[in-house]
């Protein structure tokens, strides 16, 4: 591996962003991740500001056989935006979205959150299928399959990407659609970064907003089996515009919650629906009456401020580990397991989260893309969150001691943006089921070294 300085100054000189060394002054603030939990060292880091940087650096890498990582949001659990010793993308400076509001589609680049093509979009009344979450990565979402508050209408994310531009493993620029290179678009659409360096994403765009109702009404925990049920009920004849999250968690000092309830166990829901704005004002009222709420916020808002209801609960700096299971619905069974696991949480930002993804999503075949699991009804997150290093093994065994209790309720899939670090080919086979073999053909005669390595990795077929 060829590391030495007078090679990433030779670098430097062709490249139109800056290179960041150890010890230069915004070298730790670009190799940090959300997750703190993660804490590695690239060798250099390269801002990258166009899609010559990208290729420059993926030739560089090649050429010295530097592991390559990309960071867009750097919000990813298992932390596959930074290795050690290795060339990392940093895609930061890369956030441009040009919306066409007539053609309905949107062009984003590598480097942009949720929140850029949210803002952009909703000018003209329009948005894509993001995430919960407005400080994620609009890549890493996409690349993994991607759900949010408008799946149940639109479908997964990837579902709703018309072409991607990529810089492979060997340097090229190919565009992929279903009109050009249509088995790489097929792979990237749910693949992850095993394929190459996304530097462009083409969105379809639906009428959405910019005001929806939506927000947050909370339960005390005793009320948890009687809201669940309701929840439960109400997903099953939900129409698609209807989305609601529920959340069992210990309640945050938030301001619309009585302070004799911070820090005492909670169920929420979170609640967004997209129709039309009287219609959803009529059906939420159920929800806002049901039994004795501690608190409510569902109300008329702007769609771009649903989207970043969440944020507070997922701030960057945090220790964070996640287990994750695709679920067929909402049993009995499962609900009073997820009561249970909940009300022993070790930690007051950990939280058992049921996101409803049914819809859309099954109108199209298991084989349409690489993300598959069209089966899936509901996405059940254990979401362990900390603060001490000190804390580590008593939040990740209430994590994977909730998992190992639940994970016989699931579909068998599992959603790959949540696989944490130490998940390996086990689960990632399972994330893409019958899907998987096809992966590995395209992996094979697009990145046959397997160049992209650092991701949830497809290791192409041995000749």
């Amino acid at each position: 591996m060829d590391a030495d300085p007078a090679a990433f100054q030779d670098l430097q000189t062709r490249l139109r962003g800056p290179l960041l060394p150890p010890g230069s002054p915004a070298y730790d603030e670009a190799r940090s991740l959300w997750n703190a939990m993660i804490d590695r060292r690239p060798a250099v880091i390269a801002r990258c500001l166009g899609v010559a940087d990208v290729v420059t650096c993926v030739q560089f890498a090649r050429e010295r056989g530097l592991v390559l990582s990309v960071k867009g949001g750097g919000h990813n659990i298992a932390g596959l935006a930074v290795s050690d010793g290795g060339l990392m993308l940093d895609m930061a400076l890369m956030r441009g979205v040009w919306v066409d509001p007539a053609g309905r589609t949107a062009q984003a680049q590598p480097g942009c959150l949720l929140g850029d093509v949210d803002r952009e979009t909703q000018l003209h009344g329009l948005a894509s299928v993001l995430g919960f979450v407005s400080t994620t990565g609009a890549a890493g979402v996409t690349l993994g399959g991607g759900f949010g508050y408008l799946t149940r209408r639109f479908g997964w994310t990837s579902d709703t990407v018309r072409s991607m531009t990529v810089v492979t493993a060997d340097g090229r620029i190919v565009r992929a659609s279903e009109e050009e290179n249509p088995d790489l678009f097929w792979g990237l659409r749910g693949g992850g970064g095993n394929f190459g360096v996304v530097t462009n994403f083409e969105f379809r765009l639906y009428p959405v907003g910019p005001e929806i109702v939506g927000g947050v009404t909370a339960w005390r925990a005793e009320a948890a089996h009687d809201v669940l049920d309701m929840y439960r009920r109400l997903r099953e004849d939900a129409p698609p515009e209807l989305t609601c999250v529920a959340i069992l968690r210990n309640a945050p000092p938030a301001p619309w919650l009585p302070k004799d309830v911070h820090d005492k166990p909670i169920v929420a829901l979170v609640v967004c629906h997209s129709g039309p704005v009287e219609q959803a004002e009529k059906m939420v009222a159920a929800i806002k009456t049901f039994g004795a709420p501690v608190g409510d916020v569902v109300q008329r808002r702007p769609y771009v401020t649903q989207q970043t209801l969440l944020d507070a609960t997922q701030p960057k700096g945090r220790r964070y580990y996640w287990k994750s299971e695709y679920l067929p619905g909402l049993s009995p069974d499962l609900l009073a397991k997820v009561v249970e696991h909940a009300g022993k949480v070790r930690s007051p930002h950990s939280a058992v989260i049921l996101f409803p993804v049914d819809g859309a999503i099954s109108k199209l075949p298991e084989d349409h893309s690489a993300v598959g699991n069209r089966d899936a009804r509901v996405v059940l997150n254990i979401t362990g969150s900390w603060e001490k290093a000190e804390d580590d093994a008593a939040n990740v065994e209430w994590a994977r001691t909730a998992w190992r209790d639940l994970r016989r309720f699931s579909t068998g899939g599992t959603y790959i943006n949540f696989l944490t670090e130490e998940e390996g080919d086990d689960r990632v086979r399972t994330a893409y089921g019958k899907n998987y073999d096809r992966l590995i053909e395209i992996k094979t005669k697009w990145d046959p070294t397997n160049f992209f390595r650092m991701n949830k990795n497809i290791a192409p077929r041995k000749t």
